[in-house]
């Protein structure tokens, strides 16, 4: 018992004449020239290293000679911000987002705070090099920051292969979901872009609850499946066709998906590509951790009509009448753009189509009879939604995003109707827009009781005329 007080008293004087050592070398180092100091420096590590237990790994802020930001020193700066704010004693804060409300929070200079992971704590230290004359003059790298990672050493495999990756993908994730997301469209082969600020989201997206949940949980697997894409040796990449009649909110789906995810949304207008070699220019020119869109495919480019008129020159043989040739000449005249069939298919899951990662591609129409089914088999088109009719739990969104209640005694008959007429969400946002300040919820769903009412009538004068017809020709 004796002897291990002993040692235990022998440890702790050792370890109190090594911090002494280090803080006086630590003094000493200020007064001594740079070239005696760096020899100083070499020969102190040499003697302690072999006492030292802790490994250090520094994350510049800027790395190589180009002055080249250091991707690394970001995602580590972002996932720092997450939890320095909690434990940092000095923070510094700058204004996000051009609003003065949202302050972002990091580590100030010469700051240390703790993290732990799977029960190792690690140590991280915020610096910055001492600004030079020199450095002045040259913008050298020395007067950047930098982040330091202390662990002990028995835990290096543990930091290098685990934890860095963990602090890198989590700090992605938060920038992606901070980021001010863009808005791309093509000019030819190139993309233009603007500030994407809508405000949808699937809590005011006025649908089924079901088939809405059904898309988030769809949208989040995907999101979280990079691992299962490789494995089974496929692209990450999903395919969405939303179809319905217009004013369904298939514009606004595109909307909610890409605020959900935190994606870029690139826009193309097929009218605008010359070729399918430019086709493939904006594809390659794309991010990952984006949605491609088409909108309203049927009526871009006249996909259709190749392979029809492809099949038809097959079997008939090629006509040299007037009439096709008048027919061919309507055809070319539609668009200027030569985009084909093939190439499109290319550009949705051709090899071109895996250069880049975690990509949706969405295609909207309102008549998906009209397109090619080459174009939507299940592969391409992973998931088919159709965006229809308002229904009444879509409506009671649509009421609590416009009118902020939940209930009404005309909801019942609202229902009723309902099941009864065919009115696209968009209409009933158009009625139950409060059309004065403060709104009236009854006057507005009145005027939505009033719409219904309109609609059922012109539905049941339709049906009588489309009698009339029959029998007229039953008669003929």
């Amino acid at each position: 018992m004796y002897y291990m007080r002993s040692q235990r008293y022998m440890l702790a004087q050792f370890g109190s004449v090594f911090a002494s050592v280090m803080f006086v070398l630590a003094i000493i180092e200020r007064f001594i020239p740079s070239g005696t100091r760096n020899l100083l420096r070499k020969y102190t590590r040499r003697f302690v290293t072999p006492f030292y237990p802790y490994i250090q790994i520094k994350f510049n802020e800027f790395t190589g000679d180009r002055f080249r930001h250091n991707e690394a020193y970001t995602a580590i700066e972002t996932y720092l911000s997450s939890t320095s704010s909690t434990k940092a004693q000095h923070l510094k804060g700058v204004i996000v987002k051009n609003n003065s409300e949202i302050v972002s929070l990091s580590m100030d200079d010469n700051e240390e705070v703790d993290d732990e992971f799977n029960g190792v704590k690690v140590y991280w230290t915020s610096g910055k090099y001492p600004v030079t004359q020199s450095s002045l003059l040259t913008r050298s790298p020395d007067e950047k920051r930098f982040y330091r990672l202390a662990f002990h050493k028995r835990y290096r495999d543990l930091v290098v292969k685990d934890y860095l990756k963990h602090v890198i993908k989590t700090g992605r994730s938060i920038t992606r979901k901070n980021r001010l997301r863009k808005l791309y469209t093509n000019n030819g082969s190139n993309w233009t872009s603007v500030t994407f600020e809508h405000p949808a989201t699937f809590k005011t997206l006025a649908m089924d609850p079901e088939k809405k949940q059904e898309i988030i949980d769809d949208l989040t697997t995907f999101s979280k499946s990079e691992d299962f894409y490789t494995r089974i040796g496929r692209a990450w990449k999903r395919g969405y066709l939303l179809y319905g009649p217009p004013g369904t909110g298939k514009s606004t789906m595109i909307a909610a998906m890409a605020n959900f995810l935190g994606y870029n949304i690139y826009d193309v207008e097929l009218t605008a590509v010359s070729d399918n070699t430019e086709l493939r220019k904006l594809l390659i020119d794309t991010s990952s951790k984006s949605i491609i869109v088409i909108e309203d495919i049927d009526c871009s480019v006249d996909l259709t009509s190749q392979r029809q008129k492809n099949e038809h020159e097959v079997e008939e043989g090629y006509s040299n009448t007037k009439s096709d040739k008048k027919t061919r000449s309507s055809d070319k005249s539609c668009t200027t753009s030569r985009v084909t069939l093939s190439g499109l298919l290319n550009f949705i899951d051709g090899l071109w189509s895996a250069c880049g990662g975690e990509r949706i591609i969405v295609f909207t129409t309102n008549h998906v009879d009209k397109l090619d089914p080459a174009l939507i088999r299940r592969g391409r088109m992973d998931m088919h939604i159709e965006l229809g009719y308002c229904c009444f739990e879509a409506f009671k969104v649509l009421a609590n995003n416009y009118l902020y209640i939940d209930s009404h005694e005309l909801f019942d008959r609202i229902r009723i109707m309902l099941g009864e007429t065919d009115i696209t969400p968009a209409d009933v946002a158009e009625n139950l827009m409060p059309k004065s300040s403060p709104g009236d919820p009854e006057r507005c769903l009145k005027s939505l009781i009033n719409a219904l009412e309109t609609l059922k009538l012109k539905k049941i004068e339709e049906e009588v005329k489309e009698n009339i017809k029959k029998i007229r020709e039953e008669i003929v």
